[in-house]
C-alpha cells in the first residue's frame, strides 16, 4: 500500500461543524492544520497552558500515529508552543483531540474560533522487540553525549 493511499476516518463534533477538516495548505506539506474549536476567544497569559479543543475525532490505522506539532510562525511571532511538542494521538485513541498550548512570549494572546493551532503529521509507527546484551557494538562517538557529534 502506497502511504498516499491511507484513508483515515474523522469525525466532526457538533461544536465543529463550520470548520474545515484539516487539509494540506501547499502540494509538499508534511502536516495539516489543526484549527480551535472555542466557542468564544480565550486568552492565553505569558507562562500559562492550556488545552484547546479541535472538535474532531480521528481512527488511525494500526501501524500509524498522529504527530501533534506546534506551528513555527507562531512559536518565532508570539512564543506560543506546545507543552508536549510532539504530541501523540495513538491508532486505538477515539477521544477528542486536544492541543495542549503554552505561551512562552512576555503579552498574552488571544485564541479566536478557527483559529490554526497547530499541525498534524500522520507517521508510520514500528514496533521493536529487545535483544538484551551485555556490550553493544562500538562506534567513534561511542557514549559522548549533548555536543558530542564533533560539529559547532
Amino acid at each position: 500500500m502506497k502511504y498516499k493511499d491511507i484513508i483515515i476516518e474523522i469525525k466532526q463534533l457538533p461544536e465543529s461543524k463550520d470548520l474545515p477538516l484539516p487539509t494540506y495548505e501547499t502540494q509538499h506539506a508534511s502536516g495539516m492544520d489543526l484549527r480551535a474549536a472555542v466557542s468564544q476567544s480565550i486568552t492565553l497569559h505569558a507562562g500559562e497552558r492550556i488545552a484547546i479543543p479541535t472538535g474532531l475525532c480521528i481512527a488511525i490505522p494500526p501501524g500509524f500515529e498522529a504527530q501533534i506539532r506546534p506551528r513555527s510562525g507562531w512559536a518565532l511571532r508570539d512564543g506560543i508552543t506546545m507543552i508536549n511538542a510532539p504530541g501523540t494521538i495513538d491508532a486505538d485513541y477515539r477521544g477528542e483531540i486536544k492541543v495542549l498550548l503554552v505561551n512562552l512570549g512576555n503579552a498574552s494572546v488571544s485564541i479566536n474560533r478557527g483559529d490554526r493551532i497547530a499541525q498534524m503529521i500522520i507517521a508510520p509507527v514500528v514496533h521493536v522487540s529487545w535483544k538484551e546484551m551485555a556490550a553493544l557494538s562500538d562506534t567513534t562517538r561511542g557514549d559522548g553525549g549533548f555536543g558530542h557529534t564533533g560539529h559547532q
